[in-house]
């Protein structure tokens, strides 16, 4: 692992963590996804974490940033009862769209830039990343926690020294 900069640092814990996003969400069994947890459904959970992910990982106030295709008003909010249900496969195409997007966007950023403020925004690049990962773990946690309350499987994650797994792997610990 490269730790000479702190962005080879976060470029790298990112990829850890979409990951495991990616692996946890791949846990979640097909009768889980609608299953009411409080009073949302599971899929909702994933979604309200990735869009989070996609509008606050770089900047929140981009005035160009485009809602996801399958989006609708609140569909990402824990507190308000959606209509729409999203579809396994609308979440994984959702979700590989946001991997390349933040992929591509830590390729070109350098340490310099961290304590920089991307266009009208109040936070600097640094703590919006470091506040998604905060969010972005709370929520982790929780989908872990529904998972292995209703199916006694761990989801597996990767930790700091494991390698990614490459082939054929397990999706539990």
């Amino acid at each position: 692992m490269d730790q000479n900069t702190l962005t080879a640092i976060i470029e790298e814990q990112t990829r850890r963590a979409l990951w495991e996003v990616k692996n946890v969400i791949s846990c979640i069994p097909d009768e889980l996804w609608n299953k009411s947890y409080c009073e949302m459904p599971c899929w909702k959970h994933v979604y309200h974490m990735l869009h989070s992910l996609d509008l606050w990982y770089i900047n929140p106030r981009d005035r160009y940033f485009k809602e996801p295709e399958i989006h609708e008003r609140d569909l990402n909010n824990l507190d308000v009862v959606s209509s729409k249900s999203l579809t396994r496969e609308e979440i994984d195409s959702y979700f590989s769209g946001i991997e390349g997007k933040i992929l591509a966007y830590l390729s070109e950023l350098t340490d310099e830039q961290l304590l920089e403020y991307p266009a009208d925004c109040e936070y600097s690049r640094f703590t919006l990343i470091l506040a998604q990962f905060r969010h972005l773990h709370s929520h982790m946690g929780m989908l872990m926690g529904f998972i292995i309350d209703d199916t006694g499987l761990w989801p597996r994650v990767l930790g700091l020294e494991n390698p990614f797994p490459e082939g054929e792997y397990s999706k539990y610990l």
